[in-house]
């Protein structure tokens, strides 16, 4: 099967409470299933409010890696695709696994670059602040998730 999306591809994503949420494709792992994407805010009050002006990977309010199956399913329209992508623009941060008890050091958590399915590399580190935790999110859960922090 042709997967509806790419590196680059701009999606909406419905927001639990109303409105839309773009997001961006960052990475895929080679079979699908499995992406790297950032979302953005604001709250949009329709598809037609989209545009593909305005991502920047800094400014994205939420980065994870997730499923592929509101795209899939079609639930998550696609817009488009960025003019000009550069994946190098995009890179692949690092994560972080934390103890929930708080006994062992925090996990830098590293993943190859052109697979968000296959760690390169764990190690423990002192400083964990700046880390998104290491999480797969399924669509309902980004969904959720862009809900509580669009408002």
């Amino acid at each position: 099967m042709k997967l509806p999306y790419s590196e680059g591809t701009v999606f909406l994503v419905p927001l639990r409470n109303g409105g839309w949420a773009r997001g961006v494709v960052a990475r895929a792992s080679p079979e699908g299933k499995c992406l790297f994407g950032c979302f953005f805010g604001p709250r949009l009050p329709s598809p037609a409010a989209a545009t593909l002006e305005g991502l920047d990977p800094e400014r994205a309010v939420l980065r994870v890696i997730f499923g592929d199956l509101g795209l899939i399913n079609g639930e998550w329209p696609i817009l488009g695709t960025i003019p000009a992508w550069e994946r190098s623009q995009w890179p692949m941060p690092d994560f972080v696994r934390r103890d929930p008890l708080g006994k062992r050091k925090p996990v830098l958590v590293r993943y190859s670059d052109t697979d968000p399915l296959r760690v390169e590399a764990e190690y423990p580190i002192e400083d964990d602040s700046a880390l998104t935790p290491d999480s797969a999110y399924g669509y309902g859960a980004v969904e959720i998730t862009l809900t509580k922090l669009l408002g």
